[in-house]
């Protein structure tokens, strides 16, 4: 008698469908606009005043030179290219780069070093808590819980009256437990622009210090806002205040290297034991998530930084993006009193005081994308567009 053969049901019939990304799916909705005016706030690139994402000349100089210069593309190991990492540390902690409690590895962009912290937190303290601020970047809580971790929200910015609200976020916080995580825009906050002044991270800091707190510091935007030192006072201060720390790092928007996905991660110990502790599971977990870690964005960065005269170039455009973004804000601002707040905030994002419904609107009648809570790109708009975009949103400004 023949044997059955056992047929399982499909295993992927199990798979739930997930929704599609919304910012995906802006940008498939902008390329099949046929409207010759249409207007890309949406897709959080820099683009110069025609439009164009360039490469930077330092970039493309330390390019040239890696081509002639590079003899193999043997692994590296998990912890990726240790001179990108060494020459950053300077530009993120400035006199602390030495702090013998502080261990950094290469990861692929910074969404890769939020991934890699957030589960280095959750192997270290499964009942651990991570208190994210109310706006966010879209991607943080989803990271956060492909980490298993769980996710608390606090007040953070007011998107009605454009207000960063600091008393709410701290009275938030009352509830956290010590020990639980406290994830932090270093600059540029995404998706509100909001800045945090030094009074108010000595504020953040103490809180921080007397709660048992541990702060993420997610700096993705160095030198884009303020400049590369200004940036990171708040992140300083932080790690002066508090024993332990993460700092998730990239390099994908201040070196224009979105698609080679260059980031860090940097983690902080109370002594010498616990950080040797970290490394070893930064490094075993991400052994298990990208074995090794992409090279040629993080050498690129790393020939950048140490020539003396494409680390000035590299300086010098970054200043022309952050002052292309200042100027676009000072214009927004100049034209409509009512988005005055602009002019205060920084960085490559604001979210605007409009509705959902607002936001359909202007895209459906104007060619205006951007992403459905309003939040849009300020270095998407090109000068000229400046008054067409500010006629079109005070239309539904209160």
């Amino acid at each position: 008698m023949a044997e059955t053969a056992l047929i399982a049901a499909p295993v992927l019939d199990g798979l739930p469908q997930q929704p599609a990304d919304p910012l995906l799916a802006l940008i498939g909705m902008f390329r099949a606009d046929p409207r010759p005016d249409k207007i890309d706030l949406g897709v959080g690139v820099f683009r110069d005043d025609g439009g164009a994402t360039p490469v930077l000349d330092a970039v493309k100089h330390a390019e040239e030179l890696l081509l002639a210069r590079q003899d193999s593309k043997s692994y590296l190991g998990a912890d990726g290219d240790r001179g990108f990492v060494a020459l950053l540390e300077p530009i993120v902690f400035g006199a602390d780069a030495a702090n013998p409690l502080r261990t950094g590895v290469q990861t692929p962009g910074g969404t890769g070093a939020l991934r890699l912290g957030m589960d280095l937190l959750a192997r270290a303290r499964p009942d651990m808590a991570i208190w994210i601020g109310e706006p966010s970047w879209a991607n943080h809580v989803p990271t956060a819980a492909a980490a298993q971790l769980t996710v608390r929200r606090h007040r953070f910015f007011d998107q009605v009256s454009q207000r960063l609200e600091i008393d709410a976020m701290l009275a938030g916080l009352a509830q956290a437990r010590p020990g639980d995580a406290l994830l932090l825009h270093g600059c540029g906050h995404n998706p509100s622009g909001a800045t945090v002044h030094a009074a108010d991270w000595l504020r953040i800091a103490a809180f921080v210090r007397e709660r048992g707190l541990i702060p993420f510091v997610d700096l993705a935007y160095q030198g884009l806002a303020h400049g590369l030192e200004e940036d990171a006072a708040g992140l300083r201060i932080l790690l002066e205040a508090a024993p332990e720390a993460l700092v998730a790092y990239s390099c994908d928007k201040n070196f224009g290297m979105y698609r080679d996905r260059v980031g860090a991660l940097w983690v902080q110990a109370t002594d010498g034991d616990a950080l040797a502790r970290a490394r070893s599971n930064m490094l075993s977990l991400a052994r298990t998530f990208w074995s090794m870690p992409p090279d040629h964005g993080a050498a690129v960065v790393r020939l950048v930084l140490s020539d003396p005269l494409l680390r000035a170039s590299w300086e010098a455009e970054l200043a022309g993006m952050r002052d292309r973004i200042a100027g676009l804000r000072r214009a927004v601002a100049a034209t409509e009193p009512r988005l005055a707040a602009l002019a205060e905030q920084t960085g490559m994002f604001s979210l605007l005081p409009v509705s959902a419904a607002a936001v359909t609107a202007l895209r459906e009648e104007h060619g205006i994308y951007m992403a459905g809570d309003a939040r849009i790109n300020v270095a998407g708009l090109r000068l000229e567009d400046v008054p067409r975009f500010v006629a079109a949103v005070g239309r539904w400004l209160g």
